[in-house]
């Protein structure tokens, strides 16, 4: 496969194949336009990400996909090339995050998608592509999660600070950094030593061991603490944090690292009065996307953006789904989708 493309009737994507023993296999190849599955807009996709969710996806873990060859990716940003649609035209910068794009449609690890015109969000101005996906399904998660617990009365000036689990992964990190610029102090969890000073240079107020929340209260409820709680984490981690969320908090439930049971009591619900609310970035109404990416554009600074992502191609990606799974990547992995290796 060369660097770039020389035809336009084909385009570069890294294809999943699955064989009959439902091994997974990943590897970059040209396809011919009429592989693109139906859809109202063509994009020439310029970055798309790394995210958890990917790396099961091109790993075979899960069974999120289900009908092979398959193009993962479940996010891109880029430049319309053709569109059906009147709110699209040739030459409009968009980008996309959910509708289950990456895995029952095909997604952003190629040159070229074509999708649904109600998915895409048109890209705010100040905002390269390169920087949206910088962002990404992550940044969106962690400001559709900011977004909820203010409606749910956070302020910067509530009591406490507000803890983000799983702090040094892509939807902790640029979370913290939104939290700092927005006013309020964030309180970074964390397992990995190594990334303390990292966080703190995103605007962290107070870094948290896991052993701080690995270890549940004693009693039902532990000492009120936290004015709201991001958590990437669930598990265990989630039920001491809600043990120690003060009365009236909120949680904003993002991620399931650590399996999908609720390991809690009802005792914070009944006796502190918090609230548990469900953050899905996947199916969100238009609206509130447009006002999500529009805050996005103007309260995440430029140099905090900078300092969490880190750029490959299409190329590395089966290496770096195995690390991300692993707890080994920091912060957001754009991928270059133009670069094949």
């Amino acid at each position: 496969i060369g660097k770039t493309m020389t035809d336009e009737n084909q385009f570069s994507a890294l294809v999943l194949e699955e064989d009959d023993d439902h091994k997974v296999t990943a590897g970059v190849e040209t396809l011919d336009n009429d592989h693109l599955p139906p859809g109202d807009v063509t994009v020439a996709v310029e970055y798309s990400t790394l995210n958890y969710k990917d790396a099961m996806i091109i790993q075979g873990i899960g069974r999120l996909v289900r009908e092979y060859p398959h193009v993962p990716g479940i996010d891109f940003a880029g430049t319309v090339e053709a569109s059906d649609s009147p709110d699209y035209k040739p030459g409009d910068k968009v980008v996309l995050t959910g509708w289950r794009v990456g895995e029952v449609h095909w997604g952003g690890y190629a040159t070229r998608a074509r999708v649904k015109a109600d998915w895409l969000v048109p890209l705010a101005d100040s905002l390269s592509t390169e920087q949206s996906m910088a962002i990404g399904t992550a940044g969106f998660t962690a400001m559709l999660a900011i977004m909820a617990l203010e409606e749910h009365g956070l302020t910067p000036q509530s009591e406490g600070e507000v803890l983000v689990t799983g702090a040094s992964g892509g939807v902790g990190s640029i979370a913290v950094a939104l939290l700092a610029n927005l006013g309020y102090r964030a309180a970074a969890a964390t397992g990995r030593e190594e990334s303390h000073d990292y966080l703190k240079d995103l605007g962290a107020a107070v870094i948290v061991g896991r052993e701080e929340l690995t270890e549940p209260p004693k009693g039902p409820l532990g000492s009120e603490r936290w004015a709201g709680i991001i958590d990437n984490v669930g598990g265990p981690t989630l039920h001491t944090a809600l043990a120690t969320l003060r009365t009236w908090g909120s949680c904003a439930a993002v991620g399931l690292a650590s399996g999908p049971g609720l390991e809690t009591t009802v005792m914070p619900f009944l006796l502190r009065g918090i609230n548990l609310l469900g953050i899905d970035s996947n199916t969100c109404p238009k609206e509130r996307r447009l006002i999500a990416w529009g805050r996005l554009a103007k309260e995440l600074p430029g140099d905090k953006l900078a300092a969490v992502s880190s750029t490959a191609c299409l190329a590395d990606l089966p290496d770096l789904a195995g690390k991300i799974l692993q707890g080994q990547v920091r912060g957001r992995t754009v991928i270059d989708t133009r670069k094949t290796g």
